[in-house]
């Protein structure tokens, strides 16, 4: 095996990464090393130098995930001892600009619940089932991935939580609402299947494609800009709701199954206009201005 191999095969068996992960990490090191004309473990720093110029047309968050697969394996090579040198400080430095989730505020949420709940209540299966998988992914911050893929087994019996495997086979438990198990519970009734996921088709499971259709049903039944919903859409807004209502980051990075707490902080950005406010209303400094 070579050294990129055995990186690759370090990332599943002790961290726990996703194959998708694994699969990107690999073509990235594979790139790499057919730029530079030298195999990876053995590269220099003035080898490493030529990629800043091979990828000064990448975007940001491209060139930043390449970057960090790099970084990454030269950690590696010097942790099990195949490198004393670290060659990875002659690669470029990227700034990305992260995207901020969109967000939808809290009368929007409450449109798409009032829908939801008049249709839930002519009792028809499928509206109870939409309503159901929209507590889950605005109650619980789930993954649409995560969420039509739940067995029925993760159905909590006497626990107010669901048992989710999210991105890397990791397993969490994440809340369930009083309204969302109430919504469940109509579902199990209703739901007239003998299939082992929650939320059953003819091939399997519900599918995230028939579930981006779902919502933006939805969204356009209550009035809302069909664009402006999509399950990941939901689960920034379980975030966002949850930091404006004083939730603490690390509790939120536990809810939401992510791995490094610096992915969960895109959201503290909601918070600034209430942060701007209480400094201005309420720190001492404000107090003396308004008594100038």
């Amino acid at each position: 095996m070579s050294a990129i191999d055995d990186f690759l095969a370090m990332l599943a068996a002790e961290r726990g990464a996703a194959r998708n992960t694994i699969l990107a990490y690999g073509r990235d090191l594979a790139q790499a090393e057919s730029l530079i004309d030298s195999s990876l473990d053995k590269a220099s720093p003035t080898h490493l130098a030529r990629l800043g110029q091979n990828w000064a047309s990448l975007a940001p968050s491209t060139l930043a995930r390449k970057v960090s697969a790099l970084r990454q394996f030269y950690g590696f090579l010097i942790d099990e001892g195949l490198r004393e040198d670290d060659p990875s400080h002659a690669l470029p430095r990227p700034s990305p600009r992260r995207t901020l989730p969109k967000i939808l505020s809290h009368q929007q949420v409450e449109s798409l619940f009032r829908q939801a709940e008049s249709e839930a209540a002519s009792e028809r299966p499928l509206a109870v089932r939409l309503l159901v998988l929209l507590e889950f992914l605005y109650g619980s911050g789930l993954r649409a991935s995560e969420l039509v893929s739940l067995p029925l087994s993760a159905v909590p019996r006497d626990e107010p939580f669901l048992t989710v495997t999210g991105k890397g086979g990791h397993a969490r438990l994440v809340p369930v609402s009083h309204p969302a198990k109430r919504a469940l519970s109509r579902w199990l009734r209703l739901r007239n299947s003998g299939s082992p996921w929650l939320f059953p088709s003819r091939t399997g499971h519900l599918s995230r494609i028939r579930l981006f259709q779902l919502l933006k049903e939805l969204a356009a039944r209550a009035d809302l800009p069909p664009e402006k919903l999509s399950p990941h859409v939901l689960r920034h807004a379980f975030a966002t709701h949850l930091l404006e209502g004083g939730a603490d980051l690390r509790a939120l990075q536990t809810l939401l199954g992510h791995a490094d707490i610096s992915t969960t902080q895109i959201y503290t950005h909601v918070d600034a206009q209430r942060l701007v406010k209480l400094v201005n209303e309420r720190h001492p400094l404000a107090q003396r201005a308004a008594s100038d």
